[in-house]
């Protein structure tokens, strides 16, 4: 008997779950993905109104260039530069739902309000686990469906992260969330803190500095390596807010602003699920435990697709989607649940022991390589070029030395190896 798929989110990783699926007609019949929203795309869909579930701002560029940011086996245009605008994205991701022809199983407008285990026995008599999934539609009409395996796919960047600051509620000014930020004209001739220093931060501080905002960019990091334009001064983390409204900096610096803009990340939410039930933990950036960063080792047919961060995202996706599916068709097989549960508690160990505190165990930047060439050699596909890795190392390091330049740069892939920049 063919398996059943629910794929919850129709973003990037959503859709690359459902193209792998519809890849495989005789181990899978069709998914069917719940899209909250009315459009495919996810986060790469920009809103400008309010309480919009998109992260994005209007004059977002990509950091990655498209050359190894695109699915393994889906370019981008060729004559497209290599630093993109979200809107060349949102229409690559249109174009890969399209050509995979995943649109018919997709139930857009539609919520997904419970995602449960259920045991039941099968014909010769063993238990499985199958998953009962509760969803509603726009007009309020619900339905329960059973689903041999789930791939979450609801991404991390709708639930703001806001830190506890001290005091906040002193501040007089304008307190937001990248989230909200869309573009930077309100801000022009005001003075504000940036909270969060990583790509996000500092590429919107770039923006209001050049939109004529004073801007003190604000936080725990390592001084930045490479000098900021004017309008951007670099401060110690924000430690409190003074009770005249002033902000207090860790040096002991004060300064006064008239906005707080927090760059501080995302939550992880899964309200349809009851992770206690789970035997997970979720909490503000940590979901634990997932064996290999996809599966609770205690219902192994339960996949979350791209919670890991610093990552090449939609190759790294592919990668998920490929291992999970091996996993589900039986070519890819998992250790018992007692072992999976050692190897994470393992592999926390080792990186406390490397000094990286409990809030980045998602966090992979250079370890993403052999995590994703593990997943490729344990499901039997082709691993990533070595060309991916070169040219994503090359361009953070040029990100580094020239922020406000770097995207000038367009590149070609000459081989599997080989990159070069095109004149």
């Amino acid at each position: 008997m063919l398996q059943r798929v629910a794929v919850v989110g129709a973003g990037a990783a959503g859709l690359c779950a459902a193209r792998h699926v519809l890849s495989r007609p005789g181990r899978f019949a069709p998914p069917v993905l719940f899209e909250v929203s009315g459009h495919v795309g996810g986060t790469w869909c920009y809103e400008e109104r309010e309480g919009s579930l998109s992260s994005m701002y209007r004059d977002l560029r990509t950091n990655l260039p498209k050359e190894v940011m695109k699915f393994p086996d889906f370019p981008f245009e060729e004559d497209l530069s290599s630093f993109l605008p979200h809107q060349e994205v949102q229409r690559y991701l249109q174009s890969y739902c399209d050509t995979h022809q995943v649109h018919t199983h997709i139930r857009f407008n539609t919520l997904v309000e419970k995602v449960t285990p259920v045991v039941m026995t099968t014909e010769d008599g063993l238990e499985k686990t199958v998953w009962e999934v509760t969803s509603s539609d726009a007009s309020g009409h619900r339905m329960a469906e059973t689903f041999d395996s789930v791939f979450v796919c609801t991404g991390h960047y709708s639930d703001p992260h806001i830190p506890v600051i001290p005091g906040i509620e002193h501040f007089k000014g304008q307190v937001l969330h990248s989230h909200s930020y869309k573009f930077p004209e309100p801000f022009s001739g005001r003075s504000v803190v940036v909270l969060g220093a990583r790509a996000s931060g500092v590429d919107i501080s770039m923006e209001l500095a050049t939109a004529g905002a004073q801007v003190i960019l604000s936080h725990a990091r390592p001084r930045l390596t490479f000098p900021l334009p004017p309008g951007i001064r670099e401060c110690r983390a924000v430690e409190a807010v003074q009770e005249d409204g002033s902000v207090r900096f860790q040096d002991g610096e004060v300064g006064v602003a008239e906005v707080l803009m927090f760059c501080t990340g995302y939550n992880f939410s899964f309200p349809f699920l009851d992770s206690g039930r789970l035997g997970l933990e979720v909490d503000d950036h940590v979901v634990a435990p997932l064996y290999r960063f996809l599966l609770p080792p205690a219902f192994p047919s339960l996949f979350f697709i791209g919670l890991c961060k610093i990552i090449l995202p939609f190759p790294h996706f592919d990668c998920q989607v490929r291992f999970a599916l091996a996993v589900l068709d039986g070519s890819a097989a998992l250790p018992s649940r007692s072992r999976m549960e050692d190897e994470v508690r393992r592999q926390q160990r080792e990186k406390a022991d490397r000094g990286v505190e409990r809030r980045h165990l998602l966090l992979l930047d250079q370890d993403q390589w052999e995590y994703c060439e593990s997943l490729a050699r344990s499901a039997g596909y082709p691993p990533l070029a070595p060309v991916t890795r070169a040219l994503y190392e090359e361009v953070w390091r040029q990100r580094r030395v020239h922020p406000q330049n770097y995207r000038r740069t367009n590149y070609r892939l000459v081989s599997d190896a080989r990159w070069e920049v095109k004149e």
